[in-house]
C-alpha cells in the first residue's frame, strides 16, 4: 500500500446493536482482516461525513450495510454519485456487499431483492474463463468457500461491467468494472465469529426465514481465499 496516502474505508452504516455488542464494528473485521497494512482513513457518510476528493488516499473500500440500495438515502445516493467520479477518474475501489450493489447501481445497474430471498452462511462461488487472468483472482481455486450474508442483488449489470464468479443463488458475486474497479457480493473481511453472530442474531431474523440455523453454524469454518482477495486489492495500492 503507498506509504504517503491511507486506505479509505467507506463505512455504509453501523451493524445491529446485538451484532456491535458481540463482535465490534465493521472497521475491526476489516483491520483484523488485513493486519498490519498502514494507515486506514474511515469515513462514515451516513453519519453526515464528507467524502474526500480524490488524490487524497491511495484507494477505497465501500463496506457492507444493513442499508438497502433501494431505499435511495440520501448519504447513499451521495456515495453513488462520488463513486461515479473516482472511477471515472481511475481511483481503485472494491465494493463489497452493499458496496459491490452500490457500485452496480451507480454505474447503471439494477439492484433489488433477490427473487428467490436472502443468501446467508458459508457458501461457495466459482470463477469463470473471465476471471483467470484477473490480477485480483490469478491463482486462486476454481472454486473457494466465502461468507454471505445478503438480501438484494445486482440484478441487471452495468454496460461496462464483466462477471467473474457466480455462486448457485447468485450470478453476479463477483464483477469487474474497470481496471481499478471491481466488486463482490460477498464478506473478505468476515471471521467466522462474525459469521455466526450473523446466523444467531435477533436482528436478522427475516434473512434466517426458512433457513436451518443448526446447519448453517455447522458449516462456518474459514474463507481464507475469499480474505486473500481483499488482502491483494490493498497489497496492489
Amino acid at each position: 500500500m503507498s506509504e504517503t496516502l491511507p486506505l479509505l474505508l467507506v463505512q455504509m452504516g453501523h451493524p445491529p446493536a446485538d451484532i456491535r455488542a458481540a463482535v465490534g464494528e465493521q472497521p475491526d473485521w476489516f483491520k483484523a482482516a488485513l493486519g498490519d497494512v498502514g494507515p486506514i482513513k474511515v469515513v462514515c457518510p451516513f453519519e453526515g461525513e464528507r467524502l474526500p476528493a480524490a488524490g487524497t488516499f491511495s484507494g477505497a473500500v465501500i463496506s457492507g450495510s444493513w442499508a438497502m440500495v433501494t431505499d435511495h438515502e440520501e448519504w447513499s445516493e451521495r456515495t453513488a454519485n462520488w463513486l461515479r467520479e473516482i472511477i471515472g477518474a481511475g481511483v481503485p475501489v472494491l465494493g463489497v456487499c452493499y458496496g459491490h450493489q452500490l457500485m452496480a447501481y451507480a454505474l447503471g445497474g439494477k439492484v433489488d431483492y433477490h427473487p428467490q430471498g436472502s443468501e446467508v452462511g458459508q457458501i461457495a462461488v466459482s470463477l469463470n474463463d473471465a476471471a483467470r487472468h484477473d490480477p485480483l483472482l490469478e491463482g486462486l481455486p476454481t472454486s473457494f468457500d466465502t461468507f454471505l450474508s445478503h438480501e438484494q442483488s445486482v440484478l441487471t449489470l452495468p454496460s461496462c461491467a464483466v462477471v467473474l464468479a457466480a455462486s448457485s443463488h447468485d450470478p453476479h458475486q463477483i464483477i469487474r468494472y474497470s481496471s481499478t474497479a471491481l466488486s463482490v457480493q460477498f464478506h473478505p473481511e468476515f471471521s467466522a465469529p462474525v459469521m455466526n453472530k450473523i446466523i444467531t442474531s435477533r436482528s436478522e431474523r427475516v434473512a434466517m426465514k426458512g433457513k436451518d440455523r443448526d446447519a448453517l453454524l455447522a458449516a462456518v469454518s474459514d474463507t481464507p481465499f475469499s480474505r486473500a482477495i481483499l488482502q491483494r486489492f490493498v497489497a496492489s495500492l
